[in-house]
């Protein structure tokens, strides 16, 4: 459309979405000279105007100011604002995080294509500029990356033009009403418009000019679009290229083209004439090297445009890689072999300048995914800056791109499907707005090889409009696969995609569609709700690769938590979510499900998702390991297996050695080892493969495969019983029954048990007391944020309830010549038959065991955790373990935890997730210690062969249950101590509703029997 007048009405009306917009056209870059093209230089023919503008505040269009981008209007007055960047982040208005539900739901009445009046913030902005030198005899054009969510354009007071879409490039020619000397250029910025309705993305509202905005001139003679295809022949090793290139203007010509290899060497040539402003060319490469995420080799297709007197005009070079992305016999294929995708939703997102990502972060991103093995991205829910599609290509990770879609509120309400008034549905006047995007996005980002997936967008349920748009996308690109989820929900339009993809389908769920032998492969376009304490059960889903070919992995939601820097009351920063703007109405937490903090930073669940996404297998055996190559393309060449034996957690021998195998196959490597026969203990032999040369995206030596076998060897003879101890001298060892306690005294300790508290109430030794706080059964852990979606607190509260208090019903002392036993018998208000008998036995060496029985109940539910819980001091703030480890590992998320020793500060155990819950335990414990910064303190020891679980944090269960926010939580005076027998996994399938696998949980009416050892801890030295 074009216009040169401007209306708000067409903020409210479908069939206006740009006026007098550019046509969207590819991203490559051009030069004036070759030697800039191939090295990628800033370009010269561009003008950024990121920096201060000038800036005024409005709630809405009747109170903003109306003449602003009058050429004699005076804005010196104005405060200034940052381009780009979000408005609500710089002290305006106030973001607001909202999941499915509209922004407005419950505060306007309003229905598509209507928007709010009284509640749509306006943004106007001023800048001035000088046209730089080298555009002043050529045309100039602005373009803006993204403005949410739809802008009215003016320069020198002329209207320049209208557009939405908050994320795909808005272009406009300047050229007519530039003036010589300094240009007055004015922006408004509506928060909301009727594209509003397609952009209920589950993400913080913002609006403003977010992305960078930069003046452009062209050559004469100027590509104005390009479209490179490097495909490959039947056998996958022929390499052809093809390269269709329309001009500005219809002028005459002459194009070179050069293919070059990574190295510069020219592959193959072509040259030809211009006719009435379009070239087609191909080039016949011969065998090539393929594009994959295992090994992204890129070529060059270095283009130069002559004029009619043979000078160079314009110089290009786009990266291209050869590759073939297919759908053959109902499987996915690359280069012909079968896909995995190892995935992760990513929003763009930094939490001081919300979708105002920079190079720096989107490099740290791209660094994170290689190194924990993620081969692939959903750019949810909307195409994201052109520099992230080209690290892409570079580094070598998979793509679905999405188009800016997402209607979820119009269609699903609290998880109901109910589509009364789904927009865009079957209703022929949204076709025109939504396909709008889908050309933005295709038109951009085509030449991309990392691109393998267009998708149609997100959670906008079914109907003819976005069938209408994956038709487009096949008619214009045939090359890649077109996707959809929402048809899960529709099936009269399955045609839409051309993969089953649903979200948050349970294992069980999946298998049972591939045994239904379907017509399409399947992925998982979100699956492992990373929530808080979260991706328990991922191995389930990974185990289906294997077992069904149709199965071709998923996507996890998501990668970075999108939490917001803010400050308390007291002007401590903290990470905000939802609410915490007074934002109404909002989703709250819900906005936390990243595999990475908030500040980038890794969560403890990329331990276990670098694990079970590693391509290559490694399976340790007594003197050999198993090497299984899952690479499709890669061999393990560039790769050194490295091997450790451990004897108790500490290492006694290290080898390396050089492997060869070939993708998709495995192979048996023998090992030469130490002979430890003769040495009885716990060994572990762990391997590693590491990079032999650095890469991209790490350093040589590092570790990108890991495995470990753990074996005992037993001693000849058995060995000595942890119940004999060496007696002491007479009268050292006492054992003293008063009226209210009972202490047992010896050499270096002193342990009292009080009949009153119905525990031990102290254990000295050396004098140094170690509880703070007596012992007691804890049943309860603080709730995470997927026990909260399973309503844990509501069915099974009696646990906290049994946690807070207890009857000790009995208190009994044995004793014997070394050793005195006292038990403790309680019993529990949510049921007459539950029992726990705590059994503490004190030793005349000063060790004491302690043995837990827990004697359950029917009809009770399952138990979060069956543990002993006590505090020690905080001055006790060092740890040292030998369990799994290093990071936080739960029952169902354990495959990527490793068996060793290793150290942290107890407040460093704790991770910092944006509602504080359950977290830090490790499983596997054998023993930890608990000390000062001396190394003094408190030894725990499993029984041989029976490890336990364990957490230690300064905060109790609960304390933690009743703090929204981390600095809700006390200061730090405790060591909380929690050891204990079994602990509920974490789940993860979704975090509203769906269970922690069976074989994770605790039922309720069982026996449980175990035990540890408590000893004085001592530094080495002592």
């Amino acid at each position: 459309m074009f216009s040169n007048e401007p209306s708000l009405e067409w903020l409210s009306d479908v069939s206006v979405f740009k006026v007098n917009r550019l046509e969207a056209h590819s991203d490559h870059r051009y030069y004036m000279t070759m030697e800039e093209a191939e090295r990628q230089a800033p370009m010269e023919l561009r003008h950024s105007l990121n920096g201060d503008w000038k800036f005024s505040y409005a709630v809405n269009a009747a109170s903003r100011v109306e003449d602003f981008y009058k050429a004699d209007y005076d804005t010196r007055g104005w405060e200034d604002i940052q381009v780009p960047g979000h408005i609500q982040l710089q002290g305006y208005g106030k973001p607001q995080y909202a999941n499915t539900m509209y922004p407005w739901d419950g505060l306007d009445a309003v229905r598509p294509p209507a928007i709010p009046k009284e509640s749509n913030t306006v943004g106007s902005y001023v800048k001035y500029f000088e046209v730089p030198a080298n555009m002043e005899n050529g045309p100039v054009f602005i373009s803006f990356q993204g403005v949410e969510a739809a802008c009215y354009v003016w320069l020198n007071g002329q209207f320049v033009g209208y557009s939405e879409d908050s994320f795909t490039p808005a272009e406009f020619e300047l050229t007519p009403y530039l003036q010589e000397g300094v240009n007055k250029l004015a922006v408004e910025v509506y928060q909301r418009c009727t594209g509003s309705w397609l952009e209920d993305q589950d993400f913080w509202r913002f609006s403003g000019i977010f992305r960078e905005v930069y003046l452009y001139t062209v050559p004469e003679l100027h590509v104005q679009d390009l479209r490179i295809n490097a495909g490959l022949d039947a056998v996958y090793q022929e390499g052809t290229l093809t390269a269709e290139l329309s001009m500005a203007t219809a002028a005459d010509a002459f194009v070179k083209i050069g293919l070059k290899d990574a190295a510069g060497a020219v592959v193959a040539e072509t040259e030809g004439q211009v006719v009435k402003g379009k070239a087609a060319f191909t080039l016949e490469a011969g065998t090539v090297s393929l594009w994959s995420a295992e090994n992204p080799y890129l070529y060059s297709v270095c283009i130069s445009v002559f004029d009619g007197r043979g000078e160079l005009v314009e110089a290009i070079v786009q990266r291209a890689g050869f590759r073939v992305f297919e759908l053959k016999d109902k499987l996915m294929l690359l280069n012909g072999k079968r896909i995995i995708f190892k995935g992760v939703n990513r929003h763009e997102f930094n939490s001081r300048r919300g979708r105002n990502i920079t190079r720096e972060d989107m490099i740290k991103d791209i660094i994170t995914l290689k190194q924990n093995n993620i081969n692939a991205v959903r750019t949810s829910h909307y195409p994201n800056q052109t520099l992230w599609y080209e690290l892409c290509d570079e580094y070598g990770v998979y793509v679905i791109d999405e188009m800016n879609l997402e209607s979820h509120g119009s269609w699903q309400k609290m998880g109901a499907v109910e589509p009364s008034w789904n927009i865009p549905g079957d209703k022929p006047e949204w076709q025109d707005i939504v396909m709008d995007r889908a050309v933005s996005m295709l038109e951009r980002d085509k030449n991309h090889p990392s691109i393998l997936i267009w998708s149609c967008g997100n959670e906008s349920y079914a109907g003819e409009v976005i069938l209408n748009v994956s038709y487009y996308f096949r008619k214009t690109d045939p090359g890649r696969l077109v996707h959809y989820e929402g048809v899960f929900h529709n099936r009269k339009y399955n045609d839409t995609s051309d993969m089953e993809s649903r979200m948050y389908a349970k294992p069980a769920d999946i298998a049972e569609y591939l045994e239904g032998q379907p017509d399409k492969p399947y992925i998982s376009c979100e699956y492992m709700h990373a929530m808080g304490n979260s991706v328990g059960g991922l191995h389930k889903y990974i185990e289906l690769e294997s077992r069904y070919p149709q199965y071709q992995g998923g996507f996890i939601w998501d990668y970075i938590d999108q939490a917001l820097v803010a400050k308390d009351r007291y002007g401590e920063e903290y990470l905000a979510y939802g609410g915490d703007f007074d934002d109404r109405p909002t989703d709250y937490s819900f906005c936390g499900n990243g595999i990475v903090f908030a500040d980038r930073t890794v969560t403890p669940k990329m331990q276990e998702v670098k694990f079970l996404y590693q391509n290559i297998r490694l399976v340790p055996e007594r003197d050999a390991v198993k090497i299984i190559n899952g690479n499709l393309f890669a061999g393990t060449e560039g790769l050194r297996l490295e091997f450790r034996l451990y004897r108790e957690g500490r290492q006694i021998f290290k080898g390396q050695q050089e492997v060869a195998v070939a993708p998709q196959a495995e192979a048996r490597i023998p090992l030469a080892l130490p002979d430890v026969s003769g040495a009885p203990g716990e060994y572990t032999l762990a391997a590693s493969l590491l990079l032999k040369e650095a890469e991209l995206w790490a350093e040589a030596g590092f570790e990108t495969a890991y495995g470990e076998y753990v074996f005992r060897i037993e001693a000849a003879e058995a060995a000595e019983d942890l119940e004999d101890v060496m007696l002491p001298a007479a009268g050292e060892f006492r054992v003293i029954e008063g009226d209210v306690n009972i202490g047992v005294t010896g050499r270096g300790f002193a342990a009292l048990f009080s009949k009153q508290a119905g525990s031990l109430v102290s254990l000295c030794y050396g004098g140094r007391e170690m509880i703070a706080t007596p012992p007691a059964p804890l049943f309860w852990r603080a709730t995470t944020d997927n026990d909260k979606g399973t309503s844990l607190a509501h069915h099974a509260g009696g646990w906290f309830a049994a946690s807070l208090a207890r009857s000790c019903t009995a208190v009994r002392l044995e004793t014997g010549k070394d050793r005195a036993t006292v038990t403790f018998d309680y019993e529990f208000s949510i049921s007459r038959e539950l029992k726990t008998r705590i059994e503490y036995t004190v030793y005349a060496d000063g060790r004491l065991r302690v043995r837990m029985v827990y004697t359950g109940a029917a009809g009770l539910p399952d138990v979060p955790v069956v543990a002993v819980s006590f505090r020690m001091s905080a001055d006790y703030g060092e740890s040292d373990w030998y369990a799994r480890g290093p990071e936080e590992n739960y029952s169902d998320r354990a495959s990527g935890a490793r068996l060793g020793r290793f150290r942290r500060k107890v407040t460093e155990l704790p991770s910092p997730y944006l509602v504080p819950q359950e977290s830090g335990n490790r499983t596997g414990v054998r023993q930890v210690r608990i000390t000062d910064e001396r190394g003094r303190g408190l030894q725990i020891q499993a029984a041989a062969g029976e490890p336990l679980e364990c957490t230690l944090s300064p905060y109790t269960a609960f304390e933690l249950e009743q703090a929204a926010h981390p600095y809700e939580l006390p200061k730090v005076h405790y060591t909380v101590v929690t050891i204990a027998a079994q602990q509920m996994g974490v789940g993860g399938d979704d975090s509203w509703g769906a269970p922690v696998h069976p074989e994770y949980r605790i039922p309720a009416d069982q026996q449980l029997e175990w035990e540890f050892w408590m000893t004085a801890a001592l530094p080495e030295t002592e």
